[in-house]
């Protein structure tokens, strides 16, 4: 049965326009031009995106993670637990998806790829910058696998505060840092009215990327 009420809700899409004219030659810049774009815009949280990855059995799962920077103009950088269920997944399939959506500019970004973990000294670099408290948290948080309460998880921060009394910062956990997803795919979609929306894609072919426009 159709939920008229959901079935209606729309918006139309009119603020800008994409060409193949607007775009840069390749993909990780021309992302860095619309990052700077949508920080500029102050909208609420630029960096989020959908991280989708796939596990051994081919079952995919999605969750928002927060960018934290374009290496070379040519990945994209985020962090984890590498025994959550993201990390496990990445270390049986290291393929993964980024789509980010800034509803306040009407665009959308969609990122496929190859994933490595980022270089040790990176980690560490980034894990010691953070606030104390999230220190404390990566190492208290025993990521994706079932507690008790809150209660335990509570006690694990306390413990680790006790364990490393006076210390600051902490050193990096082994199973945290990061990952670099190499992008062999990167989309544009700037939202048009009547649903006819502008996609750019980009697609990798040995050293350089070429660029077509897609139906909507």
């Amino acid at each position: 049965m159709l939920d008229q009420q959901l079935a209606d809700l729309r918006l139309t899409y009119a603020q800008r326009t994409l060409s193949e004219a607007d775009v840069l030659p390749a993909a990780v810049p021309q992302f860095r031009a619309w990052l700077d774009e949508a920080l500029a815009a102050h909208l609420d949280e630029p960096t989020a995106m959908t991280l989708a990855t796939v596990d051994e059995a081919g079952q995919p799962s999605a969750r928002i993670v927060l960018l934290k920077g374009l290496p070379d103009d040519a990945g994209f950088l985020f962090y984890t637990n590498y025994d959550s269920r993201k990390g496990k997944n990445l270390a049986a399939r290291p393929l993964a998806a980024l789509t980010f959506f800034w509803p306040g500019l009407e665009r959308q970004v969609r990122v496929e790829g190859r994933v490595e973990k980022a270089p040790a000294d990176l980690s560490t670099e980034y894990f010691q910058s953070r606030p104390h408290g999230s220190q404390v948290g990566a190492w208290a948080s025993p990521q994706s696998q079932p507690i008790e309460s809150r209660q335990q998880l509570e006690q694990l921060e306390r413990d680790v505060e006790a364990r490393f009394a006076g210390q600051q910062p902490l050193p990096r956990p082994e199973n945290w840092g990061g990952y670099i997803l190499r992008p062999h795919r990167v989309e544009f979609w700037q939202g048009r009215p009547s649903r006819l929306h502008d996609r750019i894609v980009y697609e990798l072919a040995g050293a350089d990327w070429q660029r077509s426009r897609l139906a909507p």
